[in-house]
């Protein structure tokens, strides 16, 4: 069995050495059989045919290795990686299109601070799409102009308008979460051209949603991956109490269902009900508002293509829990404390912005991640906290609702219930960072 191309480890490439090896095995093979002995030192013309031919065979052995690749998902990247999702219907979606926009405070009042908070919708009349700011703006009479990045909601080239096209805020938001500004007006304008929305996704982000499709047309990793397709969804879990969807119980098929001694009897005519919590971005609203439809919405619909007549899921918002750090932290001399701080903020939300439901906060990423920033020395008297959900928020576990935030002992993790997600954000109030010079 020869020990190069398809075994059963994979696929096994012949280099360049082993290739010229053969050729010179040959060459000394036929010379022989001549009674003659061939010249193969490294200047004769024998050798240099020799290699120009073995590099010639070496790449086409790197083409047969990229083909025998590209038939697998794990390993396929570019349009092979295309083909094989048009194999299983998912296509490669668009990205979305960014920039920066200019938000202007008129009638502000002396002394007072107005918030413009992350994830403000705004509007590109004309264009049918809206955008979301990625930060929070304050801006006083004194101040009143800022520029913020922007990201479109809805994927695609669509999102792509020119300079000048963006100059409203949504009227359903403004009237929800900007009505404090009383006299004061605040109007916004793109400066430049918004780009990026005919990007298309990258192969390693494609290639996990291949992964994680589901063949089959009715199951719970059918329904949670039509769940996480709907953009602004970051996780999802389904709670099915009858244990319809689910079928990797443990007991499922192991007991008989007259019985009734796992589960409570549906009676006869009565839709069929089950729990899909969802975590989405807090940029993305939960229901709809205004122009931008609601996480919600767009999920119910999503999971109505694969669910069968009578069975309706129930969809939930998860727990988003605020976390913060409150630390003393020790720097080098003669850093900007404002410009650390930042940095630090903005390092934990983007080193922990992988947790899903039920992922608890480490201390010990928490530190390290704190430490990694240039300039910082050492952290000290380290507490993680955390704030409980909004008031009124719906749960299907037991968080209790505390006005005030709770902060872990040094050395302690956060742990997080199954239903809650923690955020991290640049601008949250429960940091308190004592930066110090020694």
């Amino acid at each position: 069995m020869s020990d190069f191309g398809v075994t059963r480890d994979g696929f096994v490439l012949k280099g360049f050495d082993a290739i010229l090896g053969d050729a010179m095995d040959r060459a000394r093979q036929m010379w022989a059989a001549l009674g003659l002995d061939p010249d193969l030192t490294s200047t004769s013309p024998l050798r240099k045919l020799l290699e120009a031919t073995a590099h010639e065979d070496a790449e086409l052995w790197k083409r047969l290795e990229d083909y025998y690749y590209s038939a697998f998902v794990s390993t396929a990247t570019g349009d092979a990686l295309d083909l094989l999702g048009d194999d299983v219907g998912l296509g490669r979606r668009d990205t979305f299109a960014t920039g920066t926009v200019t938000l202007t405070l008129t009638g502000g009042l002396p002394g007072r601070t107005y918030l413009v908070g992350e994830g403000t919708i705004l509007l590109a009349p004309g264009q049918s799409q809206s955008y979301a700011t990625a930060a929070v703006v304050a801006l006083t009479a004194a101040a009143p102009v800022a520029t913020v990045a922007v990201q479109a909601f809805r994927r695609g080239a669509a999102g792509n308008v020119p300079a000048g096209a963006i100059t409203a805020v949504d009227p359903a938001y403004r009237a929800v979460y900007l009505a404090d500004f009383g006299p004061a007006d605040l109007t916004v304008v793109n400066q430049q051209d918004l780009t990026g929305g005919d990007g298309r996704e990258d192969d390693d982000s494609y290639r996990g949603r291949q992964l994680g499709i589901s063949r089959s047309l009715w199951t719970a990793e059918a329904v949670r991956q039509n769940a996480l397709d709907v953009d602004g969804v970051i996780d999802v879990l389904l709670a099915d109490p009858l244990g319809g969807v689910d079928v990797s119980q443990s007991f499922f098929g192991e007991f008989l269902f007259s019985e009734r001694l796992f589960n409570a009897e549906r009676r006869i005519g009565e839709p069929y009900r089950f729990d899909v919590v969802v975590a989405h971005d807090f940029r993305w609203p939960w229901t709809t508002t205004g122009a931008v439809p609601g996480v919600f919405e767009r999920v119910s619909a999503a999971i109505d293509l694969v669910r069968p007549a009578g069975v309706h899921p129930n969809v939930v918002e998860a727990d988003h829990i605020d976390v913060g750090v409150r630390a003393r932290i020790v720097t080098e001399p003669g850093q900007d404390q404002a410009a650390l701080s930042t940095a630090i903020r903005e390092a934990l939300a983007a080193g922990l912005g992988d947790l899903r439901l039920g992922g608890d906060v480490l201390y010990s990423r928490v530190v390290r991640t704190i430490v990694e920033v240039a300039g910082v020395v050492d952290v000290q008297r380290l507490h993680l906290r955390r704030h409980p959900p909004a008031f009124g928020r719906i749960t299907l576990g037991d968080v209790p609702y505390l006005s005030t935030a709770v902060d872990a002992a040094v050395g302690q993790n956060l742990t997080m219930g199954p239903t809650e997600l923690p955020v991290l954000r640049t601008d949250a109030e429960l940091h308190d960072l004592e930066l110090v010079t020694p």
